[in-house]
């Protein structure tokens, strides 16, 4: 009985999250190939055998394939589904003309953004829609208490100030200065406060605080204060424009928060384990079905939207950010790189992205082993 539970809660929101989202992703690719007179031989939602699959009036094969990890758009003439080769030896004259590999640099560019570009594109329409349907529900930047004894305490931070920054960064909502506050990886911090009409700066030496979040121990930056007890809606109901230009900010600043955090990995600032993979989100996912509401849900959904496009625009070989560097290069160049240099190139990067899977696998794995065991 636990096991039926358990897939209902977990297998089942992950499959149709994962599905949701790379159906986004691959038909930003799709579309744009269609417009720009690229024929798409196939469009599929998963890997390896074909479990199900329909051609349509243009000769693209629409299917579902075994592997529920991911799916692809293999444009006509590749060998492969990433467009990392081609044979193009069997094509008339005619098929060449629709063929991905005979096209301009700004067509193969236009086409490969198209897939990060839909990511972003569903996550502003997710949440365009909760701004109009409920408003904009936020904490102001305003100190509720202070603990005694707390790092804010001691650094003289009071109840009812007014926080105007963190580091140099403006914050809007008390949400964005917590997050500032645990993006943090030197230990202090520098916050302008307004306190009976006049700005404060004060310098906070930040304490650590362990949590026991899912059953799964972790250890945070704590400065010790919390919100106040009030709401404050920016809007009922906020108007179509307000509501996408909302929306806007909002894919702006969570792609801002996740470049901080990768650059703070990459120099050391930050542990990798707290990359992430394909378990991860299986996990978060079923948490969120069990004990929240279908509108978390849904932001959690566009949530890993603007993290699915944002990844893939890295300039790693293999992933779209990989393509959109070597078709800059061509276009600057005017004329194509070497064939046997793309095969190069593309070998590492799936040797690289090969180890940051094990990476993000293995520490996918330490949790659930903390999580369970601990």
């Amino acid at each position: 009985m636990d096991f039926i539970i358990n897939t209902v809660y977990y297998v089942v929101p992950f499959l149709f999250l994962l599905g949701v989202l790379v159906f986004v992703h691959e038909f930003g690719h799709y579309i744009i190939a269609k417009i720009t007179g690229v024929k798409v031989a196939e469009f599929s939602i998963g890997f390896g055998k074909m479990l199900w699959g329909k051609k349509d009036s243009s000769g693209t094969l629409w299917k579902l394939s075994a592997i529920p990890l991911g799916g692809y758009c293999k444009f006509l003439g590749d060998t492969d589904a990433a467009s990392s080769g081609n044979d193009t030896t069997e094509l008339s004259e005619e098929d060449k003309k629709y063929a991905f590999a005979f096209q301009n640099p700004f067509k193969k560019l236009a086409i490969v953004i198209g897939g990060p570009a839909f990511n972003y594109l569903f996550a502003v329409v997710v949440f365009a829609c909760i701004f109009m349907a409920f408003g904009k529900m936020e904490f102001p930047p305003v100190i509720g208490s202070v603990i005694e004894g707390s790092p804010a305490a001691k650094a003289g931070i009071k109840a009812k100030d007014k926080i105007i920054s963190i580091d140099g960064r403006s914050v809007k909502t008390f949400n964005e200065f917590r997050q500032e506050v645990e993006m943090s990886t030197t230990g202090n911090v520098k916050i302008v406060l307004m306190r009976n009409g006049k700005e404060v700066s004060v310098n906070v030496k930040l304490g650590v605080i362990t949590i026991g979040e899912n059953g799964e121990k972790s250890q945070r930056p704590m400065l010790g204060v919390t919100s106040v007890n009030e709401v404050e809606f920016s809007s009922a109901k906020m108007s179509v424009f307000a509501a996408v230009k909302e929306a806007f900010y909002e894919c702006y600043r969570i792609s801002a928060v996740t470049l901080r955090g990768v650059g703070q990995m990459i120099s050391g600032q930050r542990d990798t384990d707290e990359l992430g993979g394909i378990v991860r989100i299986a996990e978060m996912s079923g948490d969120i079905t069990k004990t929240s509401s279908w509108l978390d849900f849904l932001v959690f959904m566009a949530l890993l939207s603007i993290n699915l496009g944002l990844i893939n625009l890295f300039p790693i070989p293999m992933l779209d950010g990989g393509h959109v560097v070597i078709y800059l290069i061509e276009i600057l160049l005017r004329r194509e790189i070497n064939e046997q240099a793309k095969d190069y190139v593309f070998k590492f990067g799936f040797f690289l992205l090969i180890a940051l899977m094990i990476l993000a696998t293995y520490n996918d794995i330490a949790r659930l082993f903390n999580r369970w065991f601990s």
